[in-house]
């Protein structure tokens, strides 16, 4: 059974989808023996090699100076960096894109992994139950807030500069009507305290200052999946 299939470029229609099974391997480059070729000047002959597991699948880059980096489409500008030479790097991505740098241009193609495994139910423990990391109600305003702040690097931007407080209030205000500048940045603070980016008003230690409080809000939220895409559902009314 496949477990990897690789998608050449959209630009290439002579390509056909590739499906590797496990503990196959695919070459990839201008010349490449056998392989996936990449008709570009800008790449090497043998630019590398994409291994297939069971349930994800590796890079070797055979570059001599080039770094590839490799994009999950998904992830609101998740990706890995895989250095000159390195090989059997790892993938945990179920959809990937890789960018191969060549001569002024950056060439894609993607790798699918569709065989990604995940627990279908986790073992009864017997004892306290272990408190949540995050807990943030979906159903509250702030998460709301939080969702909006995330929403254009979510939406496939993942450079994409932060909503300003006022394109919030704009944003939120069909579900919203009472929403004002002084709420959202209420909840922006609120948000710092909850996930702990700073300590409660109450404490005896006021922490460190927290600048750009939106951008780490963003980043903690994107790195640890708080917000989804799923989750931008919420924003309409």
């Amino acid at each position: 059974m496949f477990s990897i299939i690789v998608v050449p470029a959209a630009d290439d229609p002579a390509e056909e989808h590739l499906r590797l099974a496990p503990s196959e391997s695919l070459e990839f480059g201008r010349e490449p023996a056998i392989g996936m070729r990449i008709a570009h000047a800008g790449v090497s002959r043998h630019a590398g090699t994409i291994s297939a597991t069971e349930t994800h699948w590796a890079l070797t880059n055979r570059s001599r100076h080039q770094t590839y980096v490799v994009e999950n489409p998904e992830g609101a500008g998740e990706h890995l960096k895989v250095g000159p030479g390195r090989v059997g790097a790892p993938v945990p991505f179920e959809f990937s894109r890789v960018v191969l740098p060549a001569a002024g241009d950056l060439l894609t193609f993607d790798v699918w992994a569709p065989r990604h495994e995940y627990l279908d139910e986790l073992a009864e423990l017997t004892g306290d139950p272990t408190a949540a990391a995050f807990p943030l109600d979906r159903s509250k305003r702030y998460f709301l807030v939080l969702a909006a702040l995330c929403e254009p690097r979510l939406r496939g931007v993942p450079h994409a500069p932060l909503p300003t407080v006022d394109r919030v209030v704009e944003r939120l205000r069909p579900m919203w009507p009472g929403v004002t500048r002084a709420t959202v940045q209420w909840n922006i603070d609120y948000l710092a305290v909850k996930l702990r980016l700073k300590p409660s008003p109450d404490s005896a230690d006021p922490g460190p200052r927290v600048n750009g409080k939106k951008a780490t809000l963003v980043s903690l939220a994107l790195r640890f999946d708080l917000v989804a895409e799923r989750d931008l559902t919420r924003l309409d009314p």
